[in-house]
């Protein structure tokens, strides 16, 4: 509905869709644009290696896409596994087109006070380190994904101050489409023209 609203023109644009579960939602509708780039992190594997024949593996803090590749950047449901969210938002801002806009989905506590709170750390020698509870979420290539942050609502004023770019929360309520209830957040950011 967002996508439509801000980019009706979607299946014409250069597409990044980190992380999608192609068998559902909006993935399934991206797989038409012939722009289209799907990447998930095999930490195992090099970075910008094709998997599978069908994912890119890119980490979202450390991307090989090049400067200004992308109309549009999409993650559903992906930044709260991120272990360096600032890092992640600078490296989609990198590869955006001026005017180019990410569009993201994550669990907002509404009830927190703080934009982002941790829940682990990862240490130099790689292992993680739990500052909460572990929480483990679905993933659509494996059996589950640490929840590294909790995100509040304040975000937006954060995200703005990691990079320059308008940053819009939109909460709604559609019974229609069945979208009731808790988090049903979507995050659009835009990156400045020029």
């Amino acid at each position: 509905m967002i996508l439509n609203e801000l980019r009706p023109e979607w299946r014409s644009l250069a597409i990044h869709e980190s992380s999608p579960d192609r068998t559902r939602g909006i993935s399934k509708k991206l797989l038409d644009a012939p722009g289209y780039i799907a990447s998930q992190y095999f930490p195992d594997r090099q970075p910008g290696e094709i998997v599978w024949d069908v994912f890119r593996n890119e980490n979202l803090e450390a991307m090989t896409f090049k400067d200004e590749q992308f109309d549009l950047t999409i993650s559903l449901d992906v930044m709260e596994h991120v272990f360096e969210p600032e890092q992640a938002f600078k490296e989609i801002y990198r590869t955006l087109k001026p005017g180019g806009l990410y569009i993201c989905t994550f669990p907002v506590r509404n009830y927190q006070v703080q934009a982002m709170e941790r829940r682990c750390v990862m240490l130099p020698d790689g292992t993680r380190r739990d500052l909460k509870e572990p929480e483990i979420h679905g993933n659509p290539i494996g059996d589950g994904s640490i929840v590294t942050v909790d995100w509040g609502y304040n975000l937006h004023q954060l995200i703005a101050t990691w990079v320059p770019m308008d940053v819009r929360v939109c909460r709604f309520d559609d019974a229609t489409h069945g979208v009731i209830g808790e988090y049903t957040e979507v995050i659009v950011c835009r990156k400045q023209k020029r």
